[in-house]
């Protein structure tokens, strides 16, 4: 039996969506045991996934640590695995990898070689353009095992299972009203649209919907979700104690709800996975074709700046638009609750038709 490792030490969305390589890779080695090496506060996305048998979490501050490191590297040396996976490749990835003894070590190559150690026995290239449905991000995971093994049946959407007794959760009001999830904050300053736009848009949906809205939020961040709380008109329609700390309970939730507002992160991808529309916010320096999946503008819908005002990105190249990251309060002003409105009106139209006020 070949034992597979995937390693993907990053956020929630890109654990997520990493998960095809275990539904792929299962396909060619039905009786193969997959483990994923994930942070923590991701793992919650993986569990009950028929096709990962394990799932090692580990504190992100931790793997930091040279001494921490180098004792992951003998851990998983000694567990002998066949295959590894590296979607994350980065230099403590690869390293992993390059001490791992694994005969079959798959990952990205680096534009930029700093290091020329053979950290891969097979190092794959981004994809320069996508082609599936699914978008640039899930492609390249898929093709990691596409480019080394032969796939017959691709599996090309990201799963979220649920357990019987999330499965039971209810919301009291769900038969009544429609609930919409709205992200008010993305995972980092960032990806966070100014507080004035996030409660504009908010006012917008309850002016026009019988709905009720739930907030989205990392638990740090609740002093930040109030403040645009407070600046919303009608927070009865608000229920702020509706609230899960943690990612299977933000996943048991979102179940309930029917559909999703936010800017993109790991929370759209969550929604996708259990087939939830998803409205997403595109942050100014955010590359939309790296992680726009399945939008048919019914179902999932979303805007980017760059689509709306191609001109303030004239004079940027790829590289130099991720510049905008550093500062990206400027742009964010660009995109005006009106120009959002052009395309949340339609979507939200098509979901909520039958509740209007």
């Amino acid at each position: 039996m070949k034992k597979i490792l995937v390693i993907q030490n990053k956020r929630i969305g890109d654990v997520l969506i990493s998960s095809v390589i275990a539904n792929n890779i299962k396909n060619v080695f039905p009786e193969c045991e997959v483990t994923y090496f994930v942070y923590e506060y991701t793992a919650g996305v993986l569990e009950n996934n028929p096709n990962i048998d394990r799932i090692i979490a580990v504190k992100e501050k931790e793997l930091k640590s040279y001494i921490k490191l180098l004792q992951t590297i003998s851990r998983i040396k000694k567990e002998g695995y066949d295959i590894i996976f590296d979607p994350y490749s980065k230099l403590q990835s690869r390293l992993i990898c390059l001490f791992s003894g694994a005969e079959y070590r798959i990952g990205f190559k680096r534009i930029k070689k700093k290091l020329r150690l053979p950290f891969y026995s097979h190092a794959i290239n981004y994809i320069p353009v996508h082609t599936m449905f699914c978008g640039k991000a899930i492609e390249n995971r898929i093709n990691l095992v596409q480019s080394v093994f032969s796939l017959t049946d691709i599996a090309d959407e990201p799963l979220i299972y649920l357990t019987e007794k999330e499965n039971r959760y209810h919301l009291s009001y769900k038969e009544k009203l429609p609930v919409i999830m709205f992200g008010v904050l993305g995972s980092t300053p960032q990806k966070s649209m100014p507080y004035s736009f996030v409660a504009e848009l908010i006012d917008f949906i309850t002016e026009k919907y019988n709905v009720k809205i739930l907030f989205n939020y990392a638990p740090h961040q609740k002093e930040e979700a109030l403040k645009i709380y407070q600046l919303c008109k009608d927070k009865e329609q608000i229920d702020l104690d509706i609230y899960e700390d943690s990612i299977r309970g933000f996943i048991k939730l979102m179940n309930q709800c029917d559909l999703l507002i936010a800017n993109e992160g790991g929370s759209v991808h969550i929604a996708k996975a259990l087939h939830k529309p998803t409205f997403t916010i595109y942050s100014p320096y955010i590359e939309k074709e790296d992680w726009s999946s399945f939008e048919d503008h019914i179902q999932h819908e979303s805007i980017h700046l760059l689509e709306e005002k191609p001109e303030l990105y004239k004079d940027f190249t790829r590289e130099e638009r991720k510049k905008i990251e550093e500062n990206p309060a400027m742009m964010y002003e660009e995109l005006k609750p009106e120009l959002i409105f052009e395309k949340l009106k339609p979507f939200l139209a098509y979901h909520l038709k039958s509740v209007k006020r």
